[in-house]
């Protein structure tokens, strides 16, 4: 039995968003954040050694990362139609946005949540006036702009296609739903970015997106 070794409210929904998409037998392994750091538990290093999620166990294989993840399930399970056909134009881009998930966007996203979190943090007011300025500076020099580069290019390719890779749903749709819930549910701006806000509608309006849910529990950006 292929299970998922799950945690909350994290990347691992949509493993269960992609396993519900491709009808698959799958049993899930429930793990809960650390109060406090909000970081995945130290069991989870008994399942892989970096102890992230998610991963998954498929008889004798351990799989970790979410593109990793994806593409192999949607090799095994080829019926379902979420791998375009090699050679195609739709496999180039399948390929393509399923690594600019974690490879492009993802760390943009992250860097922004990181210098928040530093702006924010108690300090001494000497420090404060340095720490703020320099997260300013790196925020408005670099990952700001990155940030709006990366939305304005999602943006117009979606505007001009339904899904990812072609007009039907793929794998790679699977790897992007986490960076643009994310965004979408942290306030970016519905007037700029319309395609965006109606594609992550058009997920959760799945009824195999739906099922997940109630598979995976809280899910802070549904």
């Amino acid at each position: 039995m292929l299970t998922v070794h799950h945690l909350n409210n994290s990347r691992s929904q949509r493993i269960l968003w992609a396993l519900e998409e491709l009808g698959v037998n799958y049993e899930v392994q429930r793990y809960e954040r650390e109060p406090g750091s909000n970081l995945a538990p130290t069991s989870l290093k008994a399942i892989h050694p970096l102890g992230k999620s998610p991963v998954i166990t498929d008889q004798d294989k351990t799989i970790a990362e979410s593109g990793a993840i994806i593409e192999y399930l949607v090799s095994q399970y080829p019926a379902a139609g979420l791998k375009p056909e090699l050679g195609t134009e739709a496999h180039q881009q399948y390929l393509y946005w399923l690594h600019f998930a974690e490879g492009s966007l993802m760390p943009q996203l992250l860097l922004k949540l990181a210098f928040e979190k530093v702006s924010k943090k108690p300090m001494p007011f000497f420090v404060r006036s340095i720490a703020k300025g320099l997260t300013k500076k790196v925020m408005d020099g670099y990952v700001g702009p990155n940030i709006e580069s990366n939305m304005k290019f999602i943006e117009e390719h979606l505007k001009a296609h339904e899904w990812f890779a072609g007009d039907q749903l793929s794998g790679a749709d699977i790897q992007m739903s986490f960076p643009l819930e994310a965004c979408v549910a942290k306030g970016l701006d519905s007037t700029m970015y319309p395609h965006i806000y109606a594609y992550v509608k058009k997920i959760h309006a799945r009824s195999a997106y739906k099922r997940a849910l109630e598979v995976g529990g809280s899910y802070d950006y549904a």
